[in-house]
């Protein structure tokens, strides 16, 4: 009889299973559900392991790794994520130590799987980082390309922001392939939506902001605060709005003291409100000196805080952690399609590469409707 109840997942007939003795087992009851073993998906994976030496690019053999300009939470999650995605692909992976500065130095050592290992929920980067002088000259450019040589490294992973794009993008035109994966809490990176530790940043931020409004609440202040972010103000706008700052002062806007923040306090505080919050960008000027003018004009006493490297530190939030981990699949998904010199970036909720020279000719700014929204639900 030919009914579907005789039929496995696959279609074919059902074979009587036998106990230890022989006698045939039903292992058909109404309630069961013929499911397909997950082990089947995870063995096929297994299978297709490259073997040491045999990668899908068969013009890169050795991909170098490292990190560059200020530490981002996430960074070491995608370290992580490239080397295991690198190995998994066959290709021999090495980490190169404070970032430009140690490629010159040559400071390079072997990475596996196991030895990054334990690292995904740490802030920083494992690999360390630094700033070179020599490095941006022609010369430290050519001496750099050169210890690549000296040591196999056929392409070059780069995680940072828009200056070691800069970096990569020299290197790239003496030769050496570069893929680079925006790392960054200032979220500065034109050719992306998104850069890692941006989250964490902010979530830091935030809740060191939502500490301070509480004693500022307590002593009827105006707390001044200062978040990270260079010449860029995501940080701070976001941050801002997050906190219900009754102002945020972005380097993107020229500032009218008088009007949009001595102006904004007095309305405010003649709404009822005892208590004030100011997010200062650091691009915007010193914060000491606006809450001493601050106190001046209005004769409410304002108090500053420079949350500084604080943002930068801390354990990466979820957010961060995966999109590590995409990205830095990504930048090897590249090196296998020989898709070389390209920047990883989230476009659109999507991870996807770009260009470095078109990537590093895009401009970026914040929507004026997003600066408009702060204001109208500051009061």
């Amino acid at each position: 009889m030919n009914n579907s109840s005789e039929l496995n997942v696959n279609g074919q007939p059902n074979v009587p299973q036998a106990d230890v003795n022989g006698h045939a087992v039903n292992t058909n009851t109404e309630n069961d559900m013929q499911i397909p073993p997950m082990s089947g998906l995870l063995t096929d994976l297994h299978r297709h392991h490259h073997v040491f030496g045999d990668t899908p690019n068969k013009e890169i053999r050795t991909i170098g790794v490292l990190t560059s300009g200020g530490d981002a939470p996430g960074m070491n999650a995608c370290i992580r994520a490239v080397v295991r995605a690198g190995c998994y692909y066959g290709y021999r992976m090495v980490g190169i130590n404070r970032g430009y500065h140690g490629l010159l130095r040559g400071e390079v050592n072997e990475l596996d799987a196991r030895k990054v290992s334990g690292i995904l929920s740490r802030g920083g980067t494992f690999l360390m980082t630094a700033r070179s002088k020599t490095f941006p000259t022609e010369e430290g450019i050519n001496s750099a390309a050169r210890m690549a040589k000296v040591f196999g490294i056929d392409a070059l992973v780069v995680i940072g922001g828009d200056g070691s794009f800069r970096g990569a993008q020299k290197l790239s035109h003496v030769g050496l392939p570069v893929i680079g994966i925006p790392g960054t809490i200032d979220n500065d990176v034109a050719s992306t939506e998104y850069t890692i530790g941006y989250d964490t940043a902010m979530n830091t931020a935030m809740e060191c902001i939502d500490r301070i409004r509480d004693t500022a609440s307590s002593h009827e202040r105006c707390s001044v605060i200062e978040v990270m972010g260079r010449e860029a103000g995501y940080l701070a706008l976001n941050v801002g709005l997050s906190c219900g700052a009754e102002v945020i002062l972005l380097p993107e806007i020229p500032t009218d003291f008088d009007r949009d923040v001595i102006k904004v306090i007095l309305e405010c505080r003649n709404l009822g409100k005892n208590h004030f919050v100011v997010v200062v960008a650091e691009g915007v000027g010193n914060s000491v000196q606006i809450a001493k003018q601050i106190e001046e004009v209005t004769g409410i006493e304002s108090r500053a805080t420079i949350l500084g490297h604080l943002q930068r530190g801390g354990s990466p939030t979820i957010r961060d952690r995966q999109t590590a981990c995409f990205m830095g699949m990504k930048a090897i998904e590249c090196i296998n399609a020989g898709r070389l010199n390209r920047i990883i970036a989230e476009q659109g909720g999507k991870c996807v590469d770009l260009d470095i020279d078109e990537a590093l000719s895009m401009n970026k700014s914040i929507a004026r409707d997003e600066i408009l929204d702060a204001k109208i639900i500051a009061f």
